[in-house]
């Protein structure tokens, strides 16, 4: 925002102030949202999170997109031991699930991991 009114400015903008207003906008830019003006465009076009800050970092410019989670194994108890399933549709007879809870992700758990900056 500060570059376009510096840009717009037209009269009495020197390379020197041009400069300058152009560096701290990317310097503020990248303490705030820790990305350049730059970094935004490509994020927004490319629908992923890039910036340079993770090139410093020594990771890829984008941050990869995440994997879905795996589903828990299905857990039950058996004489004081706790007996794990991969496929528990497969053994009739397999007794109540040692955890309570949900064993996937909800629609709106599954938009909430899978959102990007600046969403």
């Amino acid at each position: 925002m500060l570059l376009s009114v510096a840009w717009l400015g037209g009269c009495g903008a020197d390379p020197v102030t041009l400069t300058a207003v152009t560096v701290g906008t990317a310097a503020g830019s990248i303490a705030v949202m820790h990305r350049t003006p730059v970094d935004a465009v490509v994020s927004l076009a490319s629908g992923r999170d890039c910036s340079v800050v993770r090139l410093d970092q020594g990771k890829s410019y984008c941050k990869p997109k995440e994997a879905r989670p795996v589903t828990p194994p299905y857990c039950t108890r058996s004489l004081g031991v706790v007996d794990c399933w991969a496929a528990p549709e497969a053994m009739p007879g397999v007794g109540r699930e040692v955890a309570d809870g949900p064993r996937a992700l909800t629609p709106a758990q599954d938009a909430n991991r899978t959102r990007w900056w600046p969403f």
